[in-house]
């Protein structure tokens, strides 16, 4: 689970320093649907654009899916060529979505809540007595919105180290909710939103003890199923499920060009990524990921992720009541992001966006909704830590997300 970023409002630590990517040649490789106007044709067109702004500034690879809702649905990939004798990528192909799991851990949660198993003020000491710190005063809904007070555990040594593949145990839930608890908490319960994954990781393990029933399976029978998204499922290992679509491979900087990361944390010279080495980066794919359970593992494609997100805003999960519950928000992530139950409200240039935003070593999701459910944008690339690192390659990357929502809603692309 990587650590969140702040890239979207344009803060990241002092620590992170501006590193210029190597810049290999791109290779187009496109499918774009048909339009029924000029202006559809001529904003479709800056989509492209902008996504090639985006491997201009080092981004490998990336996927623009845009469903305006009444026309044709819209899809922009683009690949530097570097990578692609490894992997062509296309739009079809799954992503490992890290975060963007959070929101469909929310969804479970809330359709327990509408079945009156769980209420969202029940106690996680209620569920999980003696697992968490001060758990008698941690609601569930303080978990969903992030406001426990559970510290983020991404930059301990252990989680750093599976997460770069150097370590290939495969911790239990309970391990991985401890790299947080055993921290020290960032603040008391319900006082401020910090962001936390064990938080997350924390709430599997109560729809487990609900359900009887592993969160894998809660993901297909009450979300993938239903709703079917044939290519999604919960990542138990590095390989990709069988009778799936392919896995996009992900990519990170080498050593060297980790270094402005490394060195402030007082990593070795030489900290990086486990995997083949592809012109300045790593092949990130073989690293297993899937220790982020409940807050991280689900693999899943743009269009799967339009059903789920077309679905939550709908009201098509659970009662229309409790989505305005997860709608109720708190201030999170800059000044133009609030924090639900597991959604992020973005006031986007062009309008205000529902959905979430994840980061794995190799890979970076953002999948967006209107307040209907009726338009969805996403936008997947194969970097996560090459944007931290490269400011130029997370500023194109922001462009490309609010060029995909502003074309969902039929406005002028932003000028800057």
């Amino acid at each position: 689970m990587a650590a969140k970023t702040s890239r979207r409002s344009g803060r990241r630590p002092a620590a992170v320093t501006a590193l210029a990517l190597t810049v290999a040649a791109t290779c187009p490789l496109v499918a774009v649907a048909d339009t029924s106007s000029a202006a559809d044709r001529s904003q479709t067109r800056q989509l492209e654009a902008v996504a090639e702004q985006a491997l201009a500034a080092g981004v490998p690879g990336i996927v623009v899916r845009v469903d305006n809702g009444h026309g044709p649905v819209v899809s922009v990939v683009r690949q530097s060529s570097w990578n692609t004798p490894e992997h062509v990528l296309k739009a079809g192909d799954t992503f490992r979505m890290a975060s963007n799991t959070k929101t469909v851990t929310a969804a479970l949660v809330l359709q327990l809540v509408g079945e009156h198993r769980l209420r969202l003020d029940d106690t996680v000491e209620k569920w999980l007595p003696g697992v968490v710190p001060n758990g008698g005063n941690i609601t569930l809904r303080m978990l969903l919105n992030h406001t426990s007070g559970i510290a983020e555990s991404a930059f301990t040594a252990r989680s750093l180290n599976l997460m770069t593949g150097h370590d290939t145990s495969k911790p239990t839930a309970e391990e991985v909710l401890a790299l947080g608890t055993d921290l020290p908490p960032v603040g008391a319960p319900g006082e401020k939103w910090s962001y936390s994954n064990p938080g997350y990781v924390a709430l599997g393990l109560v729809l487990e003890k609900v359900t009887g029933r592993s969160f894998a399976d809660l993901v297909q029978q009450r979300v993938a199923g239903p709703l079917g998204m044939r290519d999604t499922y919960v990542a138990t290992s590095a390989a990709p499920r069988r009778g799936t679509a392919p896995l996009a491979h992900g990519y990170e900087p080498d050593a060297a060009h980790l270094r402005p990361i490394a060195e402030p944390l007082g990593l070795p010279e030489d900290w990086g990524f486990v995997g083949p080495a592809d012109d300045e980066h790593v092949d990130t794919t073989a690293i297993d990921q899937s220790w982020g359970r409940s807050a991280a593992a689900i693999v899943s494609t743009s269009a799967d992720w339009a059903r789920f997100d077309k679905a939550l805003m709908s009201g098509g999960l659970f009662p229309k009541r409790l989505l305005a519950e997860m709608r109720t928000t708190v201030p999170s992530d800059g000044p133009d992001h609030s924090y639900g139950l597991g959604v992020d409200e973005y006031r986007s240039p062009c309008g205000t966006v529902w959905g979430h935003d994840g980061a794995l070593p190799g890979y970076r999701s953002d999948n967006y909704t209107d307040e209907s459910g009726r338009r969805t944008i996403s936008v997947l690339s194969t970097t996560h830590f090459g944007l931290v690192v490269s400011p130029e390659a997370s500023a194109a990357e922001q462009k490309v997300i609010d060029a995909a929502i502003c074309t969902m809603f039929g406005k002028p692309l932003p000028t800057s």
